[in-house]
């Protein structure tokens, strides 16, 4: 089946047609810069703009950095703060006059690792980190995803993304010692409370997995994503399948 997936992230949004076969993209991504925080109709254009790129007229599955719970935005970190109890799947099937599936972006790059990257045919417990503009995250058991938002959690009064997402590293020229030294610290909690078997690091960082990955002594196995920055425009259009099977 071939869906367009489209993966709005904290300072852009990307999108291409995927074969939910294979995951591969079947054409090169389109990449819209959003340096500022865009309201959601601005969004919702942009989003059109894409579909549009594309010529598209199939399924579309996109992925949105916050608690999505059904069609609605339940939260907005990183975006504009109107999409706060914004009805995401209206905004967007409105914009580009078809239904959209709607799910949180790491968990949609969770989904492409769990079924054709660092996760497949692994069944035990995995917990999915894309680090970025802010801290994704997905917990996977079995096989079956458990949407989360792990990097908000508090760390000396701040959101953990605050100290460990990728664009702090850059922003405050923390060296990956450092900033290595940090996400060590912060998955140390995470496996006091989960217990992972595997953590799979997601996020354009982890093509640099060489540089942190010896920072980091985890008890659990740590492994580099394998879709990078395609994760979450995959896992978008695998969830519209999804979708599409149980509505």
């Amino acid at each position: 089946m071939k869906v367009l997936g489209i993966d709005i992230g904290g300072s852009a949004l990307k999108g291409a047609p995927v074969d939910t076969h294979s995951g591969k993209l079947l054409a090169e991504r389109h990449r819209i810069d959003t340096p500022d925080p865009l309201p959601p109709a601005e969004m919702a254009r942009l989003v059109a703009e894409i579909v549009a790129h594309f010529d598209w007229k199939g399924p579309v599955g996109i992925g949105f950095p916050g608690v999505v719970i059904g069609s609605r935005i339940l939260t907005s970190a990183n975006l504009h703060k109107d999409f706060i109890d914004c009805d995401g799947g209206k905004l967007f099937s409105k914009a580009i006059g078809r239904p959209v599936a709607l799910i949180n972006d790491a968990a949609a790059a969770g989904i492409a690792e769990m079924k054709f990257g660092a996760g497949r045919d692994f069944s035990g417990k995995a917990l999915l980190l894309t680090l970025g503009t802010g801290v994704g995250s997905a917990l996977f058991y079995r096989g079956v995803l458990v949407p989360c938002e792990l990097g908000h959690l508090p760390i000396d009064g701040k959101s953990a993304e605050k100290l460990v997402a990728a664009s702090v590293r850059e922003k405050k020229d923390l060296s990956w010692e450092e900033w290595g030294g940090r996400l060590r610290d912060y998955l140390h909690i995470l496996e006091k409370i989960l217990w992972p078997e595997l953590i799979i690091i997601g996020g354009g960082v982890s093509a640099k997995s060489e540089k942190f990955f010896k920072y980091l002594e985890t008890r659990a196995k740590v492994v580099p994503a394998e879709f990078f920055n395609a994760a979450g425009i995959v896992g978008a259009a695998l969830w519209a399948v999804e979708h599409e099977r149980s509505s």
